[in-house]
């Protein structure tokens, strides 16, 4: 018979510090790999080191086929802000600042924010599905067997289409956005176009428009650098793209929120 001493222990519970310790460690390292990408992606740009039809083929398909998404997420957005401030609007009788309430939370916040987190979850999550896949059935490593550098060939288009197209895809919605605006003032609210956008043009500011504009570019490479890391990153097959997937899109919503709130302490 056994003693009491032969039996094995039951596993120790882990308590909420080393829980909480393990935690840290692994976003500590999973933001030095991410800087450490970023890094070696930048000391490809000088000079230049990026296959231009692979630059092209991206810039096609993720920022013309995301189009119609952004659209309607902009003509929506740019409703909903409408109907948030009719009602003050009403109120106090205030027509005229219909275009500026709602030009200035488009073009500030609420544009860039929606616009990225929609493209993230498009083209972020597919471009790390992709890559993903790749690393699994070892093609980045038969890359590197040719002699291929697979962040020049592979990974720095993919980057920079992601920068330039939510730069670009940013200017289409915060348009349309406007437009939406304006249309549903004048048909819920009885607020003509012309009083709208003379309320936009008199009292938001060029500095609104670029102020959003710069952000989206912070999270164009807050998108590109976490997609990109975590489909390189990649290990368990099939079952550990599909958590690559998961934790790209998290970080890169995280990190748009984070980057919005420094960068709009450091604009305002």
């Amino acid at each position: 018979m056994a003693s009491p001493t032969d039996r094995s222990s039951p596993p120790r519970e882990e308590s909420l510090a080393e829980e909480l310790g393990r935690e840290v460690l692994s976003v500590a390292a999973q933001a030095g790999g991410m800087t450490v990408l970023a890094l070696r992606l930048l000391r490809r740009l000088f000079p230049p080191r990026v296959d231009g039809p692979e630059l092209l083929r991206n810039l096609h398909k993720m920022g013309v086929r995301s189009l119609p998404i952004v659209g309607v997420t902009a003509l929506f957005t740019g409703a909903i802000m409408v109907i948030q401030a009719g009602v003050l609007i009403r109120r106090y009788g205030a027509d005229g600042l219909l275009g500026w309430g709602a030009g200035f939370a488009i073009l500030r916040e609420v544009g860039p924010i929606l616009i990225a987190l929609m493209f993230s979850g498009r083209v972020g999550a597919n471009t790390t599905a992709e890559l993903g896949t790749m690393t699994v059935t070892e093609q980045i490593d038969a890359l590197s067997t040719l002699a291929i550098d697979p962040l020049s060939y592979l990974v720095l288009p993919r980057v920079l289409a992601m920068v330039a197209m939510l730069f670009i895809l940013t200017i289409y919605g915060d348009a349309l956005a406007l437009v939406g605006a304006a249309f549903t003032g004048q048909g819920l609210l009885g607020i003509g176009a012309r009083t709208f956008f003379n309320g936009l043009v008199e009292m938001v500011k060029a500095w609104d428009l670029i102020n959003g504009l710069i952000k989206s570019v912070g999270f164009g490479v807050i998108i590109a650098v976490a997609s990109t890391y975590y489909g390189l990153s990649v290990t368990g097959g099939a079952p550990g793209v599909g958590r690559a997937v998961n934790a790209g899109v998290v970080a890169s919503a995280t990190g748009i929120f984070i980057t919005d709130y420094f960068s709009t302490y450091i604009l305002r």
